[in-house]
């Protein structure tokens, strides 16, 4: 793996050697109270069109980007990426956005993109000779660690919730995962420490507290989306990136790749982040101007995948060096456009993966975003990740008898509509 040549600390700039074992981030600032991630530093770079000519013969993976990921092995692919940046010109005329897209993370092979991070994340376990990996997944991270342990012959615990999503469980413990819930979800860390100190295990997300992020390695694998994105783009920069946001690893690995791609003389200019948030602790961090997130309340919320009520020194680090915002969106707010982006575009997405297009909506409205500017959402899940969510919003499915006295009544009484001339 002699592409990396050190781990550097986002905050302090301390680099550190180029192995796989600082689940925790940079010591100096965990000892000085402001603990942070590390992001790995590149030997060697691949620029301008000997990087065009590396993408154009890749595969139809992510891994046509493999000269900007930390690896130099065989990877650990179940053929994820090259999900599909799709137009929303209902959406957009609706809300005043006459370019308006999502990248839809859903066609990943868990249904989540995920699967960048713990491709790249997994590869470096078995290169490493990591023989159990571990997290703390409310189910997304789970489902795709569990999925791609798998496919590298590596034992996978999960440490998760009673509350998570039965289908998220589920799709866990189907992928061959060790499953083990806690009552409380800060429970999870504990456990968590314990395998990483005491059996050895290579953990792949967050276990400290105030939170540093996941493994530094995978979060790489995020980039290949700004890859994407431009080159859908023909090349060229979104004006804005959506993304939701909980502890910042895609958003600060989607950064990263755009200024990457900005060095590398690819892509001209970058695009604005907006981290999408359901409590804030962003959004406060920023107007504060302060140089750290500090809780802010929390509480339960439909976006069971972003909805905490603290973050990362990685995202804020990110906002700040790309001029990027954060947003708050509640929970009606992701309902309401789950539910539009459903019935009017054809895509059903998890509340918690629409919180960017919600964000789009609301920055629209209030005039940050302009009408002329070209918007890109990121989808993170697809709506099948927790059907129960878009459940609890619907009247129930109505059961009648087969007649047309009855069919017509409940086409009236049930969905509003009047059926005339043989059409509805």
């Amino acid at each position: 793996m002699a592409r990396v040549a050190s781990l550097q600390c986002v905050r302090c700039g301390a680099t550190y050697p180029a192995d796989d074992g600082m689940a925790a981030g940079c010591p100096g600032c965990a000892a000085a109270g402001a603990p942070s991630n590390v992001a790995p530093v590149y030997a060697d770079r691949v620029r301008g069109e000997a990087l065009m000519r590396t993408v154009a013969d890749g595969p139809g993976s992510m891994w046509r980007y493999a000269p900007l990921l930390p690896v130099d092995d065989v990877p650990v692919t179940l053929g994820e990426g090259g999900t599909p940046l799709i137009p929303l010109p209902t959406l957009g005329a609706r809300w005043g956005l006459a370019s308006l897209f999502v990248k839809d993370e859903s066609r990943n092979p868990t249904g989540s993109w995920k699967d960048r991070m713990f491709s790249v994340a997994l590869t470096r376990a078995r290169a490493a000779g990591h023989r159990v990996v571990a997290l703390a997944s409310s189910g997304n991270a789970g489902a795709s660690a569990a999925a791609y342990a798998a496919r590298a012959g590596v034992r996978c615990v999960i440490f998760t919730t009673a509350s998570a999503p039965a289908a998220m469980q589920q799709q866990m413990r189907a992928l061959g995962a060790i499953l083990i819930a806690t009552r409380a979800p800060a429970e999870r860390w504990t456990l968590l420490r314990v395998g990483v100190e005491q059996f050895g295990w290579r953990s792949l997300t967050n276990f400290v507290s105030p939170p540093v992020g996941s493994d530094p390695y995978g979060i790489e694998g995020y980039k290949t989306i700004a890859c994407e994105i431009a080159e859908a783009l023909r090349w060229r920069a979104p004006s804005w990136v959506l993304v939701p946001t909980c502890y910042g690893d895609g958003l600060w690995g989607m950064v990263r790749g755009f200024e990457e791609l900005r060095g590398a003389g690819v892509v001209e200019g970058r695009p604005r982040p907006v981290a999408a948030e359901v409590f804030g602790p962003l959004a406060a961090a920023l107007a504060a101007g302060a140089e750290r997130v500090t809780p802010v309340p929390a509480g339960s919320s439909v976006a069971v995948s972003i909805a905490a009520g603290i973050s990362t020194y990685q995202a804020l680090h990110a906002l700040r060096r790309a001029d990027g915002l954060a947003a708050v969106v509640t929970d009606d707010d992701l309902v309401t456009t789950q539910a539009e982006l459903a019935e009017r575009e054809g895509l059903f997405a998890e509340p918690s993966a629409v919180a960017g297009l919600a964000a789009a909506r609301t920055l629209r409205r209030q005039g940050v975003i302009r009408d002329d500017e070209l918007v890109v959402a990121v989808i993170t899940a697809g709506g099948l990740k927790d059907p129960a969510a878009a459940a609890r919003t619907r009247p129930a499915v109505p059961i009648i008898e087969a007649t047309p006295d009855a069919l017509s009544r409940v086409l009236r009484d049930h969905y509003g509509i009047s059926v005339e001339g043989g059409a509805t």
